[in-house]
């Protein structure tokens, strides 16, 4: 078979998803480049790069500036006064432990005011309602919004209204959104997934809350994993790179080796496929 449509889906993580910085050259080199994109979380960034063409370098750049710790440095004292004395300061659900003014002026830098409609193939953000749970899957207005929405991750970033909805991080929906390009059509999907480090000290705050965080998105991955194996058919390619050891939220300076083994991954899911008159590809045998 030919196929027709090809998704690539970039699933939640922080600094790790700069392996699709890897992955992507494989594709294009392998006449695979996607012709959709879905991104979540971390995810999301790199998606919305990948869909308008971004150079690499500048990708990676994008990569290092927004899981800088600059990023999340600096306290919201209106989280503090919501949290110590919330009748006073109007406890509502806009709560985040960390300011994201750093985290807004980066991206609003990186995208600007382009929207969904500027990107060069279909992109597909996903965030979760706060009030329901459920997916919320972005593809019209800023590109901004929808990656902070996406990138809203509990406790340490407020949620973000997007369409009158507030919205959170969108792993705690689905931080592998392999639904959305199934939906979409695809005819192959290439999934690119990743377990949250742990904490090496629970010292801080926002520590706690990345901890909590990473067992919550954890335990919906390794789900997803279990389904999708369950559920296997030959046009669902999963790729969980080996990253570095005690690998950090804010490890930037490995990137490159990140990079690397985005690059590795999917150079080993190409055995698993044959050319189809010399261009598109198809899935052989069992992997």
């Amino acid at each position: 078979m030919t196929y027709k449509k090809i998704a690539l889906v970039i699933g939640a993580g922080t600094v790790q998803c700069a392996a699709a910085l890897g992955v992507l050259p494989v594709l294009q080199q392998a006449d695979l480049a996607p012709d959709l994109i879905v991104g979540c979380s971390g995810g999301a960034v790199m998606a919305a790069a990948a869909a308008l063409d971004m150079a690499p370098d500048d990708a990676a750049a994008l990569a290092r500036r927004l899981w800088s710790r600059e990023v999340t440095r600096r306290r919201s004292w209106r989280a503090v006064g919501q949290a110590l004395l919330p009748r006073r300061f109007g406890f509502d659900g806009r709560f985040g432990l960390r300011d994201d003014t750093v985290l807004n002026q980066r991206l609003h830098d990186a995208f600007g005011d382009r929207t969904f409609a500027d990107t060069d193939r279909p992109l597909f953000i996903t965030a979760s309602d706060f009030l329901t749970g459920e997916q919320v899957v972005l593809r019209r207005g800023r590109l901004t919004d929808a990656i902070r929405a996406s990138l809203a991750l509990p406790f340490v970033f407020a949620p973000w209204a997007v369409n009158g909805r507030l919205l959170l991080d969108g792993y705690l929906a689905d931080p592998l959104p392999i639904n959305v390009a199934m939906r979409e059509g695809a005819d192959l999907i290439i999934a690119l997934g990743f377990e949250s480090p742990r904490q090496a000290a629970i010292d801080s705050p926002l520590r706690y809350a990345y901890q909590l965080s990473s067992v919550m998105s954890n335990s919906q991955f390794q789900a997803r994993l279990a389904f999708y194996n369950l559920v296997h058919h030959a046009e669902l390619l999963l790729l969980v790179p080996q990253l570095p050891p005690r690998l950090h939220l804010s490890g930037t300076d490995q990137i490159p080796a990140i990079i690397a083994a985005g690059e590795t991954a999917m150079q080993g899911q190409l055995p698993f496929l044959q050319p189809v008159n010399g261009k598109r590809y198809s899935v052989i045998g069992e992997r």
